[in-house]
């Protein structure tokens, strides 16, 4: 089987993505003097790319699959297959968004007062496209980054920038009158890569373990002894994704029982069982939770 080569977006969600594979089961290595990673899977190679340019390269073939936001993906006009969704940043797990944003003063209170202002942003194509289909004349210009102090000073009457949670953005004495766009990371391959039998299959292997890593944020493994006759009052105090396991045994009038829960719940949970009748409450982290609707390539 020929590599799969994978693309890893270079800069603010380099060290995520790496943390995230990790819990997959990929251990992935970044030397400061080239772009190009190691990986403990002699069937991946894997190369630094910045996010923006992603889809280019797994369109072209240069690599056979990689990460990056939906909104690169329409900027770009890729012609890439989305394998799997995966939100995840430093920052939440909650969708970015591609808001416009004017001062605190600004006269600018609609999509539509836009007509005839001046627009900076690094999302180019996909803000002109998406004021050209409403209509809407505007001059969109390239920012090639401190997008927020360009309208503080005056030098555009609006913005078109990438938030989480706005901190940022109000912070720098501007509001945000409308949300063009809501984006995350995706997962995406090679259109010609994925008629490779054998490609394709790494490829399902890859998005398996990575949705399971992801399916493990905030979850915790908890197992417990039971006497027989506390059973049913300690299995109604455990929420789990499904029912809990509850094994007897060996040579006892106890149970085993094991389950799944956020690990919010933990410090409030465990007192309550102790107090029905557990004993030998263990918990332990969880690095993957795979379920048959993980399953996202037949």
């Amino acid at each position: 089987m020929s590599l799969i080569k994978l693309g890893i977006p270079k800069g603010s969600l380099e060290s995520a993505t790496i943390e995230l594979f990790k819990r997959a089961g990929f251990s992935i290595s970044v030397s400061s003097r080239n772009y190009f990673p190691s990986i403990d899977d002699p069937e991946i190679s894997c190369s630094l790319v910045r996010a923006q340019e992603m889809s280019k390269y797994v369109e072209s073939g240069v690599l056979d699959v990689g990460l990056t936001g939906l909104d690169w993906i329409l900027e770009n006009e890729s012609d890439v297959e989305i394998i799997s969704d995966l939100i995840y940043s430093k920052v939440s797990t909650q969708k970015a968004k591609w808001v416009l944003a004017v001062p605190n003063d600004s006269p600018i209170k609609t999509l539509e007062d836009c007509a005839g202002k001046t627009i900076s942003t690094e999302l180019v194509n996909f803000t002109k496209k998406y004021f050209a289909d409403r209509n809407i004349p505007v001059k969109v210009e390239f920012s090639w980054g401190a997008t927020e102090a360009k309208v503080v000073e005056g030098l555009v009457d609006a913005i078109v920038e990438v938030t989480e949670t706005g901190s940022t953005i109000r912070a720098h004495g501007l509001k945000i009158i409308y949300t063009l766009l809501e984006t995350n990371t995706k997962l995406i391959a090679n259109k010609q890569s994925m008629k490779d039998s054998a490609k394709r299959a790494k490829i399902k292997q890859i998005a398996l373990l990575l949705r399971g890593a992801l399916n493990a944020n905030n979850l915790v493994g908890i197992k417990m002894n039971v006497p027989e006759d506390k059973l049913a009052d300690v299995v109604k105090l455990i929420p789990s994704l499904t029912s809990p396991t509850v094994s007897k045994l060996y040579n006892a009038t106890w149970f085993s029982v094991e389950s799944v829960i956020q690990e919010s719940v933990v410090r409030d949970l465990i007192p309550k069982l102790i107090n029905a009748g557990a004993d030998g409450i263990i918990e332990y982290p969880l690095n993957k939770v795979v379920s048959q609707d993980d399953v996202c390539l037949k």
